[in-house]
């Protein structure tokens, strides 16, 4: 009998997550993965806030709001078992001021119907005592949330990987994809694989590579860059561990906030201004074919449309470091300007609809030879384990579905 061979296209967290959860449930398989860098992780899986994410924001029922409920608990399990340093710290929300706490009292319930523990309701010196230069009239505290370090996550998962017999190939970016019966040939810059079946978890690029593989770009990925601060090491002891605005529902992304690095330091950030490149982590690096990409896509007007006045400030607190630091300073009032230091940047793979409005949920499709991750957003990083399960069970059923 043939084993069944499957590539997974993409060598980030989910990508590696994926490879390691379709060992366990097709041990038969022939796996293969492909990575386009010399190296695996080396984009949104290890190029973000180091934060793990317990399911707190996130529509109850959605898919995102499962995977990232179980997907703590599969991550926390998976460092504790391959001594990979990790700390559940918890988090504070923070209401900052009376306008805020209907929202806040939502968010409470909200992470309540997602099954998450512990929720804490905290007012006054309560909030104080957790965080004591904080600023506010009441606060969440989720103490199941905690920080890790990522990039060791992913260095074992790749070991993992290789020694249940995933053939991983780096320096491998895809350029082709072309039916081969039932199957496909995937013409590489390294040369050509075939396989039966293809898992697209080309994160940045997922869309693109769905484009190779005969799919309309219904949404569109659409890079944000997020830039950090870091906190000077004299002024570290403002915060104690991870500090969070309550979301605002007119603007599309988080907001600015303060996150304790496994390894020590304190960050600050990020903003969310459009990239210039889909690996654009510097303002002046520029891709012509990736602005095109982005200009180009109705969506992204209709999205500026909708948040004009949201899109000139990240701009202008790019630029302006006094601007980012009074963002800052609604959570920490202490904080000040000279207590903040140049820091690192991520860029999100933001998948984004025609009509402008940005995909919420994990998204995925499902062909009879290929399945598509087109969305994948933060808490793709701690969730990565239940998303690789969750693939793992649709590749199963769709090729149980075949005969």
């Amino acid at each position: 009998m043939i084993a069944m061979r499957i590539c997974i296209i993409g060598g980030g967290i989910v990508g590696l997550a994926t490879a390691l959860q379709l060992r366990r449930r097709l041990p038969g398989a022939e796996l293969m993965l492909l990575e386009k860098e010399s190296t695996v992780g080396q984009h949104q899986s290890t190029r973000n806030s180091g934060v793990l994410h317990a399911g707190l924001y996130y529509k109850p029922g959605s898919l995102r709001a499962r995977l990232a409920v179980q997907g703590i608990r599969m991550m926390t399990e998976f460092c504790a078992s391959h001594d990979i340093a990790h700390e559940i710290c918890g988090k504070l929300v923070v209401a900052v001021d009376k306008t805020e706490v209907d929202r806040l009292r939502n968010l409470h319930e909200r992470g309540r119907q997602n099954g998450l523990k512990g929720l804490e309701w905290l007012e006054g010196a309560a909030i104080r005592e957790i965080e004591p230069n904080v600023a506010g009239v009441a606060a969440l505290r989720v103490p199941e949330e905690g920080i890790v370090d990522y990039r060791a996550v992913v260095q074992m998962m790749a070991s993992n990987a290789r020694s249940e017999g995933v053939a991983l190939h780096t320096d491998s970016r895809v350029e082709h994809l072309v039916r081969d019966g039932a199957g496909w040939r995937i013409v590489s810059r390294q040369g050509e694989h075939t396989a039966d079946f293809i898992v697209n978890c080309a994160g940045l690029y997922c869309d693109r590579v769905s484009a190779l593989a005969g799919e309309a770009r219904a949404t569109r990925i659409v890079p944000f860059r997020g830039e950090y601060f870091k906190l000077k090491p004299e002024r570290e002891h403002l915060v104690r561990n991870l500090i969070y605005p309550v979301p605002d529902p007119k603007f599309p992304f988080l907001g600015v906030h303060f996150t304790r690095l496994i390894h020590g330091g304190m960050e600050a950030g990020p903003n969310a201004i459009l990239a210039t490149a889909r690996e654009g982590y510097q303002k002046s690096d520029v891709n012509l074919q990736d602005v095109w990409d982005a200009v180009t896509f109705p969506g992204l007007w209709r999205f500026v449309g909708k948040h004009a006045g949201m899109c000139r400030d990240e701009v202008l607190r790019s630029f302006n470091k006094r601007r980012f630091c009074a963002s800052l300073q609604r959570l920490v009032p202490s904080l000040r300007e000279d207590d903040l230091a140049p820091g690192g940047s991520g860029v999100r793979a933001q998948a984004m609809t025609s009509a402008g409005e940005l995909v919420q949920d994990f998204e995925m499709i499902e062909r009879p030879n290929a399945l598509h991750v087109l969305s994948a957003p933060s808490p793709a990083a701690t969730a990565s384990l239940a998303i690789g399960g969750e693939i793992a069970l649709r590749v199963e059923s769709l090729l149980k579905s075949q005969n």
